[in-house]
């Protein structure tokens, strides 16, 4: 199967799922719809082609990256992590790609979903956590940047707190009620740019009600969506909207061998993968991720977290 029909599957996949239950970021390749701000109206596919950036990638600032590590045990906070210059006219910058192409790093992200209106979901035994695939990530040894929604961190402080002060990992913002920056965006509710604002401020507040340490001034929009209105909205948060150029497909999928596939196919020097940290939507992850790993060292990469690649 070639990965443009594997895309198409997916993309019926997520828009069944997401019609159903706003499941939120899900899998699949497909139009998010039309930008609904002034300007260009650059709106990026969750798990989809990336769109075009609504400004281009800046300088970015000196900075220090984390240490990777192994270990779950307590660190220190955080040295100030390197972010992009505002773009045109003080909006959000967008990075989705080390400017510095030849090293051979790659950042693996894994996004941790869960909207705010999910907890009954959670009540009922859905597992929106997925504690094996940090483990796994752990046992290899593998740096990584988990983008966490603030319910999640909510529904799971004691695993927020143990990935945000474990120094392998870095918590970056995914909004706290996983709701819509922009729309249309995959059937997901939209906030309106006050509501936006508060959003990332809520999550980034319930990162630190948790514990975690190891949070990083970096945020990824609900289903991908955004344009230069949803820039414009949280461009007094000073954070780096972090999109990415592959598609894992791991939303849904059934199958780990073609998620591991659709990485290994994708990734290049400086790579942003995108990937989930929620087993039920997407429970092929962990098993993708043991494959994706050592093929990728076999290659010559070495795994970095996102802030090392905005540092250089």
């Amino acid at each position: 199967m070639t990965l443009s029909v594997r895309n198409v599957a997916v993309a019926a996949a997520l828009s069944a799922a997401l019609c159903s239950a706003l499941a939120g970021c899900g899998g699949g390749n497909g139009s998010s719809g039309s930008g609904s701000g002034s300007g260009s109206g650059h709106q990026a596919a969750r798990m989809g082609t990336p769109g075009p950036s609504a400004s281009p990638s800046s300088t970015s600032s000196a900075g220090a990256p984390q240490a990777a590590g192994s270990s779950p045990a307590a660190a220190p906070p955080p040295a100030k992590a390197p972010t992009l210059a505002p773009g045109p006219n003080g909006l959000t910058p967008v990075f989705e790609r080390a400017r510095q192409q030849t090293d051979k790093t790659v950042a693996l992200t894994f996004d941790a979903d869960m909207t705010s209106d999910q907890g009954p979901r959670a009540a009922g035994g859905e597992h929106f956590d997925n504690p094996q695939l940090i483990s796994t990530l752990r046992t290899l040894k593998v740096p990584s940047t988990i983008f966490m929604t603030g319910r999640w961190a909510e529904e799971y402080p004691d695993q927020a707190k143990a990935i945000g002060t474990d120094p392998n990992f870095e918590i970056a913002n995914h909004s706290y009620s996983h709701h819509a920056f922009t729309s249309p965006c995959y059937g997901l509710p939209a906030l309106d740019a006050a509501a936006a604002r508060a959003d990332v401020d809520r999550a980034f507040a319930a990162f630190r009600t948790a514990g975690a340490v190891n949070t990083v001034p970096y945020f990824r929009f609900p289903g991908g969506c955004y344009n230069d209105q949803a820039l414009r909205a949280i461009s007094t948060a000073k954070v780096t909207a972090v999109q990415w150029d592959v598609v894992s497909g791991d939303a849904f999928a059934k199958d780990p061998d073609a998620v591991a596939e659709q990485v290994l196919t994708g990734v290049k020097p400086g790579s942003v993968v995108v990937m989930h940290c929620t087993r039920s939507a997407a429970p092929v992850t962990e098993e993708a991720v043991q494959k994706i790993v050592p093929e990728l060292r076999k290659r010559g990469y070495r795994f970095v977290k996102v802030s090392e690649l905005i540092g250089k």
